[in-house]
């Protein structure tokens, strides 16, 4: 997200997506803060990659609804509410999803 686009309060999604994206932000806030979104080992809601797979379910429909520039901020916010491990973490679970980049 631009510094214009932060700083005049542009969308990175559809208005009718807003109620959605916040309870997609706030899931992935407690993941990261009371699971992890990485394992040591697959099962138990983590993918053979020891993804959790309900985040990689999230950011597949972030990416649909604001693509890397939505999930880029996403990230951002995460990261400022689960702290920086945690968000180092999603990076690598959010890997091969659409163009993910943070």
């Amino acid at each position: 997200m631009g510094f214009l686009n932060t700083l005049f309060g542009s969308k990175l999604y559809p208005p009718e997506s807003e109620n959605e994206v916040c309870d997609l932000v706030n899931e992935l806030i407690r993941i990261g803060i009371k699971e992890d979104f990485l394992s040591e080992f697959p099962g138990n809601g983590y993918n053979a990659q020891c993804r959790h797979i309900r985040t990689r379910v999230i950011g597949k429909r972030l990416d649909e609804i604001g693509g890397n520039e939505l999930m880029r901020w996403v990230y951002s916010r995460v990261r400022k509410k689960a702290g920086k491990v945690p968000a180092s973490h999603l990076e690598y679970a959010w890997q091969e999803i659409g163009h993910w980049e943070p």
